[in-house]
């Protein structure tokens, strides 16, 4: 199944722990739904800006949510979020061509760093009920803890 024109449902639930682990990462429809406008509003356009986009992490149901340690509140449950990489940009043109042309309702640049452009990832998110929140943040480690600062950089 496609969720847009470049993106398949099963790169979005593709999971080594799932598979390593046999847990059955299918989505539910909502999360389905969910998908679909997260692919047509966010990652698609990426993906046509910037030309090949990697999915680091898509989908995670709830057995592979607890098998990875992830929140019981990550919109990764929902099919609300994914983690991108475009090979030709850097995470901070990726977040800030993100931040300045699409609506998103979370939009973490995650672990960059100025001297190595290619580290970390850009976890963008999106509600298809209307209720995107325009949250920009970005994530780093701080004592070995992971500190989240208002803005990219």
């Amino acid at each position: 199944m496609k969720l847009s024109e470049n993106f398949s449902l099963k790169e979005f639930t593709k999971s080594s722990t799932a598979t390593r682990l046999g847990i059955d990462n299918t989505p539910e429809d909502e999360h389905l739904e969910a998908a679909v406008s997260l692919f047509t509003e966010v990652v698609q356009p990426v993906r046509d800006n910037f030309g090949s986009t990697t999915i680091n992490s898509g989908y995670r149901g709830p057995d592979l949510n607890e098998a990875v340690g992830g929140s019981s509140r990550s919109q990764h449950c929902k099919g609300q979020a994914a983690d991108i990489e475009c090979r030709d940009a850097s995470n901070m043109e990726v977040a800030t061509w993100i931040k300045e042309n699409l609506e998103i309702d979370q939009l973490i640049l995650e672990f960059y760093s100025p001297t190595d452009p290619d580290a970390g990832w850009v976890h963008v998110s999106y509600r298809n009920d209307g209720e995107n929140r325009g949250s920009i943040l970005t994530a780093s480690k701080v004592d070995g803890k992971t500190v989240y600062s208002e803005g990219l950089g």
